[in-house]
């Protein structure tokens, strides 16, 4: 397997679950594998402008950063995002200087703000993909053959007998209470629902709950 794969900018959401948030959605170059990032307002206004080439008034701080490296002829090599760890994406920016490179640790969100501005490419580890990404095509090909709600056996949506939507949510602790109730064919349903949607923030979570019930059963198997 590549030591890297090379990703692009497809475009920016909203955060459902967390307000002056958005959600970057990265892809995968020639796959249907989507990886969603979160990111701060300040973040992603500066990552649409860039992408929409508008020139602000004054530089933002990823401007002067670019200007400043343009000017003393640095030449940004790529973006790397080298790590998931704890919810947290590590990357770093990698320079060339008179022959030599040299990286630099960033925050994801200003990595990629700064490789649109230097038509960068950006990369990510296999690990990052392989854990991080949605396979879009394999989702919305297993929706197709389930179309049925999932109901209790009082003929009740499961998560209107809940009284609770994840929108409504706002605690983190009572969100993974929420998510606990989910039997898994409902959860299932939720990622398949938010992968079609393009709510990439969803999803995630939903599939963050469907591999910890995975680790937790294998961990039950091995006892």
């Amino acid at each position: 397997m590549d030591s890297k794969i090379k990703l692009r900018v497809q475009g920016l959401t909203g955060n459902q679950q967390q307000t002056n948030t958005y959600v970057l959605v990265l892809a995968e170059e020639n796959s249907p594998n989507r990886i969603p990032v979160v990111v701060g307002l300040a973040e992603a206004q500066s990552i649409a402008i860039a992408m929409e080439g508008i020139i602000p008034p004054r530089p933002l701080t990823h401007d002067l950063f670019y200007s400043f490296i343009k000017t003393f002829d640095i030449h940004l090599v790529e973006i790397f995002i080298y790590k998931f760890e704890d919810g947290v994406f590590f990357s770093e920016l990698v320079f060339e200087k008179d022959g030599r490179l040299i990286r630099i640790d960033s925050r994801t969100s200003d990595a990629i703000a700064i490789a649109i501005r230097a038509r960068c490419s950006i990369y990510a580890h296999p690990d990052v993909v392989c854990n991080c990404s949605i396979d879009i095509d394999k989702i919305t090909a297993s929706g197709d053959d389930n179309d049925s709600n999932d109901v209790d056996d009082n003929g009740e949506d499961n998560y209107e007998v809940y009284g609770l939507e994840p929108e409504g949510i706002k605690d983190g602790e009572v969100l993974e209470k929420w998510l606990a109730t989910l039997d898994p064919e409902d959860l299932q349903q939720r990622f398949t629902d938010a992968v079609s949607n393009e709510n990439y923030e969803y999803a995630k979570m939903y599939k963050d709950e469907l591999h910890r019930r995975e680790i937790e059963e294998e961990g039950e198997k091995n006892d």
